[in-house]
């Protein structure tokens, strides 16, 4: 995997102002582009597209200070006006080319990124594979924003706006692994960008035979294979810590990949306020 991010950054270079195409990349290297996109955000802390707008615009700042016409630069690195280049070319350096041309900068650089593989062996992650035939996951679902660090508010405001009873109702519907309430992430963008809009809910697993109650949603899960990591601890630092270790160190050392479908996070035991915590991540996975 790490290989493969080097050729992604390497292809980024080559082709600086063209269209990248990250799944027939990846495809042609033997992984996905959900999988690429999915490890590159994680390990690199930005999307592929924000990297690419970076590096784009990082080069693109030596040809701004020249004398060449704007819109022959806009479309050298891929933009079909000089006002969309001047858009991206703010977000980047803060301050629009104009003034750049005029006062040779502020500018902000993104160096090209080298992604490497440190192996430290203290750590071990408790992790398995699991088969599971096609499932359900039933309960309240609410559109949320990413957030990768500290207590999400908007997740947090949609667990206490559900009345105590109704969360022992949902654990009496729970007939299947993962066993007991679950917190549910779907319909989740590759790139994982912070602020991106994702599906979040809270319920349960049931069998495909399992009638939904018609005040609840569901998400249909396929059959197929699952890692799931155990975590104990600080709640919800472990998790997010195990959760951004699984790119770090699980998935490059070993032969599986992420497959499209939720993440679930199950809890299995608790501090009364919810200090600590012992979950299990499930991430859907298949054989790379």
């Amino acid at each position: 995997m790490i290989e493969i991010l080097n050729r992604l950054v390497a292809e980024v270079e080559a082709h600086i102002g063209d269209e990248l195409d990250v799944d027939a990349l990846a495809g042609a290297m033997g992984t996905t582009g959900y999988h690429a996109r999915r490890m590159f955000s994680s390990l690199a802390g930005m999307p592929v597209s924000e990297y690419v707008r970076r590096r784009r615009m990082t080069v693109a700042a030596a040809d701004v200070i020249g004398d060449e016409e704007l819109l022959t630069i806009a479309v050298r690195y891929g933009y079909g006006s000089t006002e969309a280049f001047g858009r991206a070319f703010r977000a980047v350096h803060g301050v629009s080319h104009g003034d750049v041309r005029r006062d040779g900068g502020p500018l902000r650089s993104q160096p090209q990124l080298r992604f490497r593989l440190t192996v430290e062996g203290s750590t071990p992650m408790d992790a398995r594979i699991t088969e599971r035939p096609a499932f359900r996951l039933i309960g309240h679902a609410a559109r949320v924003p990413l957030i990768h660090e500290g207590i999400n508010p908007h997740i947090q405001a949609h667990i206490a706006s559900l009345p105590a009873e109704e969360h022992a109702r949902l654990k009496q519907l729970s007939d299947t692994d993962p066993a007991g309430l679950l917190q549910v992430t779907a319909d989740q963008d590759p790139d994982a960008a912070v602020g991106t809009e994702l599906t979040y809910l809270h319920g349960v697993a049931v069998s495909t035979a399992t009638a939904v109650p018609d005040d609840l949603d569901a998400i249909e899960v396929p059959a197929g294979a699952w890692a799931v990591f155990r975590t104990s601890g600080e709640h919800p630092a472990a998790l997010q810590a195990a959760w951004a270790a699984t790119a770090t160190d699980w998935f490059p050392s070993n032969p599986w990949r992420l497959r499209p479908g939720p993440s679930i996070v199950a809890i299995l035991d608790r501090a009364p306020d919810f200090s600590t915590a012992t979950c299990e991540l499930w991430m859907p996975v298949e054989r790379s």
